[in-house]
């Protein structure tokens, strides 16, 4: 698969992954009735947790959007592989509260996170590059005058 494939295909899956688990939790907020167990009554703690979620959702969700239309492959595979991570939890907590619904969802969407992240990791062939912000210690910078490139105004020092 080619990079620019594997980038649409993994910018498609993750923004759908984010913005799904960011309007649950939004949901959560301003209708828990919708989230909730028929016989369960939302209370102060259902809100409050909602907003918990909410809390991490949705700055999840700009910094993905960011990463997708900045097209940086490295932060998308790293939020996606977040992403990926949160539902798969989600999934846990579903399989916790025996509801196949509330486990095969997150489940499923979680490997498919899971599995465009790997083809867009393998088509990048994303490596750690080497920091070019320091010098390695074995090199010293050498003025261009004693490498013997002028610049073709000599330096006239008998003012």
């Amino acid at each position: 698969m080619t990079t620019i494939k594997a980038m649409r295909l993994a910018s498609v899956v993750t923004a759908i992954n984010v913005l799904i688990a960011s309007g649950f939790s939004i949901v959560g907020i301003i209708h828990p009735q919708y989230l909730v167990p028929a016989e369960s009554v939302p209370t102060q703690a259902s809100l409050i947790l909602a907003m918990y979620a909410a809390a991490r959702t949705i700055p999840l969700a700009l910094f993905a959007l960011w990463a997708i239309y900045k097209q940086a492959a490295p932060t998308l595979v790293l939020l996606g592989t977040l992403a990926g991570a949160m539902q798969l939890l989600d999934a846990g907590i579903g399989l916790f509260e025996h509801d196949l619904g509330k486990c095969a969802g997150p489940l499923f969407i979680a490997v498919l996170q899971f599995f465009v992240v790997y083809l867009l990791h393998r088509s990048a062939r994303i490596t750690p590059q080497p920091s070019t912000d320091r010098l390695s210690p074995n090199v010293v910078p050498v003025a261009p005058e004693i490498a013997g490139e002028s610049s073709g105004n000599p330096i006239n020092n008998a003012d």
